[in-house]
């Protein structure tokens, strides 16, 4: 453990290999099965999850490659819990339901047989097995059973050693060592399969509803053009896609994962932010889970093969980050290897969608110049499109350009707000008055939103389960968005705030709005952003966000420019129209005075 992730195992991972790795050797020698090659905590590519075994050999019917994961559990009793079969609990902990073994394992074989290059065309070369080998009664375990089991998922216990044994011998040939079928799937390129391709084509393609125009239509045809070049004269090179919020990125995005894996290409989709990243796993695999799998983390590259992939697409690129490494990077990992090296070695053509004006945290480096240095140094060629037309904010160029001047992001300062037929927006004098214009639009059938700047603190939910409502103005309280991914009573997990109905009722922050847009949308413009002497200031006292807490590494006019980009995006999710509302007077004065007597669309 300590040579291959540079860390030593805790005490909990060392009395599970004292407890469970000798059974299973003495399992392994009495099936005759001396020659395989045991690998243990084997890590599965581009994902932190590790298998605790994987037996690798020569299959006796095939004669191709033969793998078994193993999930080792030394339970002696485990039960359905509240009637879910997905779902157990285990003797000694009553309240904290584990996942099925049978559907773990089965999910680490697919995965293996997804990713594992060399694993294409190798039919029934993956298996798996739950052993729980410290279950001597199958009345113990007897809920266990009443989950399907196939050939990547089986469930075995110690009271019926012989038919484990019987299942080992049926996967892996006595015969012959299984050394250099270990090292096949060690060394393998990581890559989506073609099965999986197909599977992502037909349900990414059948759910595209957008049509692309021309910028769009643009980038797209020109990354096609350079895969294809990039196979037949074995070169690389780098395509950069820079637009506002609206300007279609993300449809480009999803568009190109579902045409380049109906032809077959290589191809993963990669994020920096969580909610965005969970959210399309949901709809882009809404259907065919596996297709979720093929929706990662910038940070997941680190150990990616060169151009092992024929394309990787980097959504929201300007959350790109110095290095990818965190509090949970091995040792072995830190080795000062700049983020936007791992991504663009990672693929033949990686595509990165950018808007820098979204920048809005200390480290986030993904602007067009930084990448396209970085690209041009390393001898590649640079494509860069740039994408004029604008979707969101009903399609309001000026309602854009409008924001941009307000906030001081571009040339010509704060101006009168023109009006545009297309998008309203209004000045609420109250949050209950933004509260309630929002809630009336709902009524109607609208989406919206309240999102604010992190401006007060943000508290755990309380024992009882219920969130606690932070933001305070006057005699009106709501809670923050929940934190973490489990939902919290009614309100959804963080990573779905801004897509679930049940997301109205708590306050968004600027990283679960970040990515994401709807009908209306609701900014309270916080105490660490107000209006004097004609233009925003900037009160880095009033700024309540930890990733600003270190004034040696974030200078005042670095946080001044962040914030200001955090404004612009919380200030453009809306589709239809946005609701303003400022606790600072004279910034609300000044509001309504630049915003005076215009006035929306009429709704439908």
């Amino acid at each position: 453990m300590l040579f291959h992730t540079g860390r030593r195992a805790g005490p909990a991972e060392i009395r599970s290999w004292q407890r469970s790795l000798p059974v299973l050797a003495h399992d392994l020698e009495q099936a005759g099965l001396g020659k395989v090659e045991v690998l243990i905590e084997h890590h599965l590519p581009l994902t932190s999850k590790r298998a605790d075994v994987v037996l690798a050999g020569r299959h006796p019917r095939t004669g191709g490659p033969s793998y078994v994961v193993i999930e080792l559990k030394q339970w002696s009793r485990a039960a359905a819990w509240d009637e879910d079969p997905e779902l157990v609990l285990i003797e000694g902990y009553p309240n904290a339901p584990r996942l099925h073994p049978v559907a773990q394992v089965r999910g680490y074989c697919e995965y293996l047989a997804d990713f594992a290059k060399f694993l294409d065309g190798h039919e029934d070369a993956v298996a798996g097995a739950a052993y729980l080998h410290n279950a001597m009664a199958e009345a113990d375990v007897r809920d266990l059973y009443d989950y399907p089991q196939d050939s990547t998922g089986q469930l075995f216990i110690g009271a019926r050693r012989d038919e484990f044994l019987e299942f080992l011998r049926d996967r892996l040939d006595p015969e012959v060592p299984g050394s250099p079928y270990a090292d096949q799937l060690i060394n393998s390129a990581i890559a989506p399969s073609k099965q999986l391709l197909a599977v992502a084509a037909d349900e990414v393609q059948r759910r595209e509803q957008f049509v692309l125009v021309a910028e769009q239509q643009l980038a797209h045809r020109l990354v096609l053009h350079e895969v294809d070049r990039a196979r037949s004269r074995d070169s690389k090179s780098v395509v950069i896609v820079t637009g506002g919020p609206g300007s279609g990125k993300s449809v480009i995005a999803l568009s190109l994962l579902g045409e380049l894996a109906r032809r077959g290409r290589t191809v993963l989709h990669a994020t920096g932010s969580r909610s965005f990243t969970q959210t399309l796993r949901k709809v882009a695999g809404q259907r065919q889970p596996r297709v979720q799998k093929m929706f990662k983390y910038f940070n997941q590259f680190m150990e990616a093969e060169p151009n092992d992939l024929d394309v990787l697409i980097l959504d929201e690129a300007h959350r790109i980050r110095e290095t990818s490494v965190d509090r949970y990077t091995r040792a072995a990992l830190r080795t000062g290897r700049r983020q936007v090296d791992e991504l663009i070695a990672a693929a033949r053509v990686p595509v990165f969608l950018l808007d820098q004006h979204q920048v809005v945290k200390p480290g986030e480096l993904g602007t067009a110049e930084e990448i396209s240095r970085y690209a041009a140094d390393l001898g590649f060629d640079v494509y860069q499109v740039d994408l004029d037309a604008q979707f969101r904010c009903g399609g309001s160029e000026e309602y854009v350009q409008w924001v941009q001047r307000l906030l001081g992001l571009c040339e010509g300062g704060p101006t009168d707000w023109p009006g545009d037929p297309a998008f309203e927006v209004r000045v609420a004098e109250s949050p209950e008055e933004m509260e309630s214009v929002l809630l009336d639009k709902i009524a109607a059938g609208y989406g919206a939103r309240i999102s604010a700047g992190y401006c007060w603190p943000w508290s755990d939910p309380r024992p009882d389960g219920t969130l606690v409502e932070d933001v305070q103005i006057g005699g009106w309280a709501r809670p923050w968005n929940v934190k973490g991914e489990r939902k919290v009573g009614d309100a959804p997990p963080a990573a779905l705030w801004a897509t679930d109905p049940n997301g109205f009722g708590q306050v968004g922050c600027i990283y679960t709005a970040q990515g994401f847009e709807y009908d209306w949308s609701g900014v309270i413009l916080g105490p660490d952003l107000v209006w004097r002497h004609g233009r925003f200031t900037a009160v880095r006292d009033a700024n309540k966000d930890p990733a600003f807490k270190n004034r040696n590494a974030t200078d005042n006019a670095t946080f001044d420019r962040l914030l200001r980009n955090t404004y612009k995006v919380l200030l453009t999710r809306g589709m239809v129209g946005t609701v303003l509302y400022s606790p600072d007077a004279e910034t609300r004065d000044a509001l309504h005075e630049l915003i005076s007597k215009q006035t929306g669309a009429p709704e439908p």
